[in-house]
């Protein structure tokens, strides 16, 4: 099940972002760490009611940010709509112990459905270069490749953004 996530689980997701920050930094993804994402970044997207989490057996697996705001980092990118009635996908994360078994697909059709349902023209996200499996997820998906950003305090490597129009 997929729904809205709660203040008191915030040290659950916590623990699921380190869990896959581990996970991705044993695998030479050096994405995830030590600044984020934080407590703050998690208690911000619950505040505007955008974090989901993924709960199968009363555990929570997965978690992702639906957003309507735009990161001013990607200002400079071409995108191929219109700004303004776009989704932002952020902080997409699967328990390493639960990868594989189609959770990441089944949350990000929900935000695709999402995304169709309310209005919406085209689903945004970055996802970092050196991370080539996200990039052969998204791709597989119809998302088209279309630019890069940086965010300095996570890597000093670029983060391709990515666009599918609805």
């Amino acid at each position: 099940m997929i729904r809205k996530a709660k203040l008191s689980e915030i040290p659950q997701i916590l623990a699921l972002a380190n869990a896959c920050a581990q996970h991705m930094i044993k695998n030479g993804i050096f994405q995830w760490n030590e600044h984020y994402p934080s407590r703050a970044v998690f208690e911000a997207d619950i505040d505007r009611g955008e974090l989901y989490v993924l709960v199968i057996e009363e555990e929570i697996i997965g978690t992702i940010v639906v957003s309507t705001l735009m990161d001013e980092e990607y200002l400079p990118i071409e995108w191929l709509t219109e700004n303004g009635r776009n989704i932002y996908i952020h902080r997409l994360g699967v328990h390493p112990n639960r990868q594989g078994k189609g959770y990441a697909q089944q949350m990000m059709q929900f935000a695709e459905n999402h995304a169709r349902d309310n209005g919406f023209i085209s689903v945004r996200l970055d996802t970092f270069s050196q991370n080539t499996r996200n990039q052969r997820f998204y791709e597989k998906r119809g998302f088209q490749k279309l630019g890069d950003i940086f965010f300095p305090k996570q890597s000093e490597h670029p983060f391709h953004c990515y666009e599918l129009v609805l």
